[in-house]
């Protein structure tokens, strides 16, 4: 039977709903943007306080977006949510305006 994935943070997003950051899903996270492995800490910040929320641009999953922090010009989270939780998947710097 595989480990469970082990829970680095678990926190409420603006609307009140739960969600988690995994180590697997922060392993994916600097092992494609390794100019975020110091930022863990903005990335739930983005989430818990965006400047910029997009609820549900594709079903169960919203974007946040925090302006002035991480490598670029905005920092991108991604959140899916299911069964009541939702689940850090991905996050990146951007240049553009969402």
């Amino acid at each position: 039977m595989p480990e469970p994935d082990p829970i680095l943070a678990t926190f409420l997003d603006p609307l009140g709903r739960p969600v988690i950051l995994t180590a697997g899903r922060w392993e994916h996270i600097v092992g494609g943007h390794p100019e975020l492995s110091d930022l863990r800490e903005a990335v739930l910040e983005t989430v818990r306080h965006p400047s910029r929320h997009l609820r549900e641009p594709r079903p169960a999953e919203d974007w946040y977006y925090r302006a002035g922090v991480g490598p670029s010009r905005w920092l991108k989270v991604v959140v899916t949510y299911a069964q009541g939780r939702g689940l850090i998947v991905t996050a990146f710097a951007r240049r553009r305006t969402p």
